[in-house]
């Protein structure tokens, strides 16, 4: 079997503004990416390794230690930092603001306000281990906010990803130190509501 690897995109040449952000540092980019190329890395190498594993080694599943066990684990841990860091970065490199269209009145509908939203969204960025999401979930069609503690507590199933903010300490502590609520308002005023609004478009579509 063969199966095409994922290709790091260079976000300093296809986003070019997220190099040149208010608050969040061009150093700090720089040093993201580097993390973010390794979980693209280690997500082609599981899927190579496994790829490469005989019928007996794929069987021999074990719970407490075995190849495919060992495979699967890690192939979850870095699709999601591979997925999480990319609509994250997309996200990045506007100019803050609110959402408009579409995205405006479903946050208004589901959250009573953007600005009840945007205190959720904060709220749960700082009780978080790892991310913040905002979802639109399909079963419920309806947006709602969700934690995601590591890079493989995914959301809930059947839901879309709308808006990443990535609250692990690389973020933001080179900017910011241990300050996330700084870094929250820096991330807010990077915000691509365009991307997002585009991300939520193409969900209640499909």
């Amino acid at each position: 079997m063969t199966f095409e690897k994922h290709v790091a995109i260079d976000f300093s040449k296809v986003k070019p503004s997220v190099m040149k952000m208010n608050g969040i540092s061009e150093t700090t980019m720089t040093e993201h990416f580097k993390l973010y190329n390794g979980y693209v890395n280690k997500y082609n190498e599981c899927m190579e390794k496994t790829d490469a594993l005989g019928v007996d080694a794929v069987k021999a599943g074990q719970i407490t230690y075995s190849d495919i066990r060992s495979l699967k684990m890690g192939l979850a841990f870095a699709l999601g930092g591979t997925i999480n860091h990319e609509v994250y970065f997309h996200n990045l490199g506007g100019v803050g603001g609110k959402p408009s269209g579409l995205l405006e009145k479903q946050i208004e509908k589901d959250f009573g306000s953007y600005e009840r939203f945007e205190a959720e969204f904060r709220g749960t960025a700082m009780a978080a281990r790892g991310w913040a999401f905002l979802v639109w979930q399909h079963d419920l069609k309806r947006l709602i906010v969700v934690i995601g503690d590591d890079q493989s507590t995914f959301p809930p199933h059947n839901s879309h990803l709308v808006l990443a903010c990535d609250v692990y300490e690389h973020a933001y502590y080179l900017d910011h130190k241990t300050a996330r609520a700084a870094y929250l308002d820096a991330y807010f005023k990077n915000v691509d509501w365009k991307d997002a609004e585009s991300r939520f478009e193409h969900s209640i579509k499909h």
